[in-house]
C-alpha cells in the first residue's frame, strides 16, 4: 500500500522562530505564507484555548496551496475539563466551514492529559466525542500508559477513531514509542525527551528539545511499519528546531 508522508509542526506563528526559520523581520501575518513553502501540513493548537472566528480559517485557507492540510486540536472543554458539554466542538465545526469547504481540513486531534486514565466510562466518553464530530476524522492522544492495551485499540478501530503515537520522555507512566494505527491514517507527535521539565514547568519549557540523529533514527523502522498499515502518515514536531 502506497503511503504518503505529511511532515509539519504543531503551530507555526512563534516569535522565537524568527532568525532560526523565519526571516528576522517577517510580519506575523506572513508566517503561514513562508511556512507553507517548506511544509505541506500543520496542526492548529490555538483552538485548544479559544475558538476563533470563521474568518481566521478563511484566511488560513487562502494563504495555502490546494494540497495543504490542516489538523485542528479540539478545545480544552472536550479533553481537559470534560463536563459533558460538546458545545465547543459544535462552535469549532461552525468556525471551520471555510477550511472544510476548501477540502483542507483533515480532522481533529484530541490530546488528553495524563490524569485521563483508562476506564470504561472514559472509553464511552471518547465514543461521544466521535459521535459529535460530524463524521470527520479524529485522532486521540493519550499520555497515560494505562491506555496501551489491546481492547482499547480494538475499540478505536471499530469506531474509526485514530490513534496518535508519541515520542516523549522515558518516564514511568508515559507511553513508549509505538507503530500502531487504528485507521488508514497514521499519526505521530514528537514531544521531545525533556525528563527534567516534563512534570515541572518551572524548570523550563517541556518542548524545548533538540533530537539527535540517533534518536530520530529509532523511528525509521516504526514509520516504515506505519506505512505498511496505512495510506497516509502525519509526522508532527512540537518545536521547529526538532526538524
Amino acid at each position: 500500500m502506497e503511503n504518503i508522508i505529511k511532515l509539519g509542526t504543531s503551530g507555526y506563528s512563534f516569535e522565537d522562530w524568527k532568525g532560526v526559520f523565519y526571516p528576522d523581520d517577517i510580519d506575523k501575518g506572513k508566517m503561514l505564507d513562508y511556512y507553507s513553502k517548506h511544509f505541506n501540513t500543520v496542526e492548529i493548537n490555538s483552538t485548544y484555548y479559544k475558538i476563533p472566528h470563521s474568518s481566521v480559517f478563511y484566511w488560513l485557507s487562502e494563504k495555502t496551496e490546494a494540497d495543504f492540510e490542516f489538523i485542528v486540536k479540539v478545545h480544552k472543554e472536550i479533553t481537559h475539563e470534560r463536563k459533558g458539554s460538546f458545545d465547543s466542538l459544535s462552535l469549532l465545526l461552525e468556525a471551520l466551514k471555510p477550511l472544510i469547504e476548501s477540502g483542507k481540513f483533515k480532522g481533529f486531534l484530541a490530546q488528553f492529559p495524563w490524569s485521563f486514565k483508562y476506564s470504561i466510562s472514559n472509553i464511552e466518553y471518547i465514543k461521544k466525542i466521535k459521535d459529535n464530530c460530524n463524521n470527520f476524522d479524529i485522532w486521540v492522544e493519550f499520555r497515560n500508559a494505562g491506555w496501551v492495551r489491546d481492547n482499547v485499540f480494538e475499540f478505536l478501530q471499530k469506531n474509526k477513531i485514530g490513534y496518535c503515537c508519541v515520542d516523549e520522555p522515558r518516564l514511568r507512566g508515559l507511553i513508549l514509542p509505538q507503530a500502531i494505527s487504528t485507521t488508514d491514517t497514521g499519526y505521530v507527535r514528537f514531544h521531545g525527551r525533556n525528563t527534567a521539565t516534563w512534570w515541572d514547568s518551572s524548570a523550563g519549557d517541556r518542548y524545548d528539545y533538540l533530537y539527535t540523529k540517533e534518536e530520530l533514527s529509532e523511528w525509521i523502522e516504526k514509520i516504515r511499519e506505519l506505512r505498511k498499515q496505512t495510506s497516509k502518515t502525519y509526522l508532527f514536531f512540537l518545536s521547529l528546531i526538532h526538524i
